[in-house]
């Protein structure tokens, strides 16, 4: 069996590419800082999703933070 990559459906992608985005910033910066940066980027989306109009930028942001506090810590 070969290790590579797998087709993956459409409907996944998103995620695929979002969680390859959060190893990558995890490589580049390590566990500890990615930790922080995940938890900046949460009180960052969390402040821009109680404004409303800022929910539309807020909510993702908030997703990455918190895959990246997920990926640093596990």
């Amino acid at each position: 069996m070969t290790a590579g990559t797998r087709a993956t459906p459409i409907l996944f992608a998103p995620f695929v590419w979002l969680w390859q985005l959060v190893t990558f910033i995890l490589g580049l910066t390590g566990r500890l800082l990615a930790v922080v940066v995940g938890f900046l980027l949460l009180s960052v989306g969390l402040l821009l999703t109680l404004t409303l109009v800022g929910a539309i930028i807020g909510i993702p942001v908030l997703i990455v933070g918190f895959a990246l506090v997920v990926r640093g810590l596990f």
